[in-house]
């Protein structure tokens, strides 16, 4: 037991140690993920550093080139168009390096999640890039907490913004306070606008979202929102009055209908839930959709409490974020896994009509309606039934890459655990079933045949995979492994019985003062006699030995009914003792020969 509970213990901790790798794993695979794109945006960053210098060192040409081209005198129009073509040069690169960049923004948008602006849970816009070390999550979350300083400052007015540039970047400054900066990188995201078209478009997007969320904060739209929140909750308190009477119409729809409709539930001959229990589990079921519901509304009321109110706005999105967000993921997942499914269902039919074909073939062998060389109609049904399984098994096996989780970690620890615990514990088991498949093509018995297993003699009731039933002439049923079957001796008393008859035979001891001709005579009489014994087949007897004081006479007689043995063994006995005392002869034996000193005959009178 010791030893059970060891492996148990170390089989969970392996799969708990597989499910932390699992996660480790995943979290791997997102950080390389992260670092994979930061490089590329690190990568594009420092590529549309280099254009920009060399859209500088462009401009600077055409400057020159223009320069020239106004100190050439008019007469020389040949260098002019010559100067001139150079600066055409000049604004095709250009152009072309423009509608690169655009395309490989457009590339990365494609694989690059942005992260909104969202003060109070309000989205203003959205940020895609880095500046210097930090990220464009971290940008998007510090702007939004800007924001909501200044939502709360009371000296804030709508010409208190104003655009600063610094280092390359254009900063929309509240007094000290940066509020946001943009930069190339950021004006470029942006359908192309310049960094400081896109600092005024922030800046007056800021100030307009401030004032308006200030005027939404007054008394007058508190006081006005507080109003809402009441009607909502009446409104929630209606709905679940409405719910409750609906719930206690139905239940009782159900009390005074029982007797028609709540009868109980049966699967064939099995009472699967009885008529008294079918009822209460109908109400209970009333009763817990109830309480769902109420949960429902309950659930379903806060975000729209919490959305009157900026403060509470992002819990409100918070609060159905967590029905969306695993809703939609199932949504997703189930539409993404139908082709798995259409491959799954047509697997499966394919496999049902193969499994009905062979069926079929293995009831025209099994009736004799259709003959295969060198095998008998009784391999058939087991035949059948292997097939099937080793079909169904290819089955699961084509399956099972289809199915949700399959390559997962988890699933595969899950059928390790699976495979050793059947391995454990299945290990005579499976010697049996081995058995019974040998014992199937062996055909050393069929059902009904009269046998004898071991010390176990009977007639075949039942054969499966693991067991043999016997049950013997006093009507006991003996359940005999296969494995036992296999490893020792069967007697058949029945397959020779069909074609040459079974010879039932039994010995006496005749003294030798009787002629050896009548003891013959007489013990062919007896058989002849005798029910059970087939006549067209004639009885025999054999001398086996002679002895000191008797000769040992072995009486041979067929028969084609092995179920009938003791019966006929048992009538046999007795012809064989009437005919030798109405012929007055002595049945002798050693034991009883022994006590014989002149006493007188022992063979009972008429």
């Amino acid at each position: 037991m010791k030893k059970i509970f060891s492996l148990l213990f170390f089989l969970v901790a392996a799969q708990l140690s597989i499910s932390q790798t699992a996660n480790d794993s995943l979290e791997t695979e997102v950080e390389r993920k992260l670092n994979s794109l930061n490089q590329q945006l690190d990568s594009y960053e420092r590529l549309l550093k280099q254009s920009n210098q060399k859209r500088k060192q462009d401009s600077l040409a055409r400057v020159d080139l223009m320069r020239r081209i106004q100190l050439l005198q008019e007469n020389d129009k040949v260098s002019q168009a010559t100067l001139r073509e150079q600066i055409r040069e000049i604004e095709l690169r250009d152009s072309s390096r423009n509608a690169q960049q655009k395309q490989r923004i457009l590339e990365l948008r494609n694989s690059t999640k942005g992260h909104n602006v969202e003060p109070f849970g309000d989205s203003l816009y959205t940020i895609f890039t880095k500046l210097g070390p930090v990220m464009a999550e971290d940008r998007a979350a510090n702007v939004s907490e800007k924001i909501e300083i200044l939502v709360r400052d009371d000296y804030f007015f709508s010409d208190s913004l104003y655009i600063e540039e610094h280092e390359g970047t254009m900063d929309v400054m509240y007094k000290n306070l940066i509020v946001t900066s943009v930069s190339d990188w950021d004006a470029l995201w942006v359908d192309g606008e310049s960094k400081n078209t896109l600092a005024l478009i922030y800046k007056e997007s800021i100030s307009e979202y401030v004032l308006s969320a200030r005027n939404r904060s007054t008394v007058k739209n508190i006081a006005a929102r507080i109003g809402l929140v009441f009607l909502i909750l009446g409104g929630v308190v209606l709905i679940l009055y409405f719910i409750r009477k609906l719930a206690n119409g139905v239940q009782g729809w159900m009390v005074l209908n029982k007797a028609k409709y709540f009868t109980g539930f049966k699967i064939r001959n099995f009472e699967l839930l009885p008529p008294s229990l079918h009822l209460d589990v109908g109400i209970r079921s009333i009763s817990v959709l109830k309480w769902g519901f109420y949960a429902l509304v309950f659930y379903l009321s806060l975000p729209l409490i919490f959305g009157l109110f900026p403060f509470t706005r992002g819990w409100a999105q918070t609060l159905v974020d967590w029905i969306l967000s695993p809703a939609k993921n199932i949504w997703i997942s189930f539409w993404s896994y139908l082709p798995n499914v259409f491959t799954i269902a047509v697997i499966y039919l394919i496999t049902s009509y193969l499994v009905k074909f062979l069926k079929f073939i293995a009831v025209e062998i099994e009736n004799s309606r259709l003959n295969v060389p060198g095998f008998y109609p009784d391999w058939a049904m087991p035949t059948y039934r292997l097939v099937k399984f080793m079909v169904y098994a290819f089955m699961v096996v084509m399956i099972y890459p289809y199915l949700p989780g399959s390559d997962s970690d988890i699933f595969k620890g899950v059928s390790v655990f699976i495979g050793l615990i059947v391995s454990f514990g299945s290990t005579s088991a499976i010697a049996n079933a081995v058995a019974g498949l040998v014992i199937t093509y062996m055909r050393p018995f069929r059902i009904g045949d009269r046998v004898k297993i071991g010390e176990v003699t009977g007639e075949i009731v039942e054969k499966s995979l693991l067991v043999t039933r016997v049950r013997t002439p006093k009507n006991e049923d003996i359940t005999v492994p296969n494995s036992s079957i296999l490893t020792g001796y069967t007697v058949n008393y029945t397959s020779s019985s069909r074609e040459l008859g079974l010879i039932l035979h039994t010995s006496v001891t005749i003294g030798y003062d009787v002629p050896w001709r009548k003891v013959h005579e007489l013990l062919i009489e007896a058989a002849v006699a005798t029910d059970g014994v087939n006549v067209s087949k004639e009885p025999f007897v054999l001398q086996t030995s002679l002895d000191d004081w008797y000769v040992a006479y072995q009486l041979n007689a067929y028969t084609d009914t092995p179920e009938k043995m003791p019966k006929i063994y048992s009538e046999l006995h007795a012809n064989i003792q009437d005919k030798f005392n109405d012929a007055g002869i002595e049945i002798m034996s050693p034991h009883y020969r022994a006590v014989r000193d002149g006493n007188p005959t022992t063979i009972p009178a008429k």
